[in-house]
């Protein structure tokens, strides 16, 4: 069996075009989809990813909101903060960009976002819909577009055995859960190796 190469660019471009598309129509109805993304310090990583997130929405006609804390914020302040976006009805989809600084406890964040609003998919109650198989749950981000690509690839894991390298929160388990869902981009067996 030989290796392919998938590229993205051009499932990127389709995926993208589709949400444009639907975006425009929800538009339309007077309802504008508003993204914040919180980001707490000045790593250059998380600058740049939440920077990335923040363009692709505006490109889709997304409107998007960014707020930027000093590495030194409370839990509190931030705390504070989710809670208005919460209760923000511009706003559908909250973004809190890991990891947090030491003072600031990620687990009393995440559970702090709206689980409708919660975009990563890291709120107990999205984890749990995924690991019981709903097929209508948000899911985090890398391991759904794993999914994606797979499929629009003509690459369905179906029947297959996939092994799964790492069991992190954020990518090895809820990549494990949607492969194993019986849904299209599941019903594999998997392995998952750490």
């Amino acid at each position: 069996m030989s290796a392919t190469v998938i590229s993205g660019e051009e499932i990127s471009n389709s995926i993208r075009e589709g949400l444009r598309e639907r975006v425009e129509q929800l538009r339309s109805t007077g309802l504008t989809p508003g993204l914040a993304t919180v980001l707490v310090g000045d790593d250059p990583a998380s600058q740049s990813y939440v920077g990335m997130k923040n363009n692709a929405a505006t490109e889709v006609g997304i409107y998007s909101q960014q707020t930027t804390l000093s590495r030194d914020t409370s839990e509190d302040e931030l705390l504070g903060i989710v809670a208005g976006l919460n209760a923000d009805r511009d706003i559908h989809g909250i973004l809190v960009q890991l990891p947090l600084p030491e003072q600031i406890e990620e687990s009393n964040v995440l559970m702090s976002v709206d689980p409708s609003k919660d975009v990563d998919g890291f709120h107990p109650v999205n984890v749990g819909r995924l690991t019981t198989g709903d097929l209508d749950v948000i899911a985090p981000c890398t391991p759904r577009g794993v999914i994606e690509m797979l499929l629009r690839s003509g690459h369905d894991p179906a029947g297959k055995h996939v092994v799964v390298v790492g069991r992190s929160n954020i990518v090895g388990r809820p990549m494990a859960a949607l492969l194993l869902r019986k849904a299209p981009g599941g019903n594999a067996t998997v392995t998952v190796a750490h």
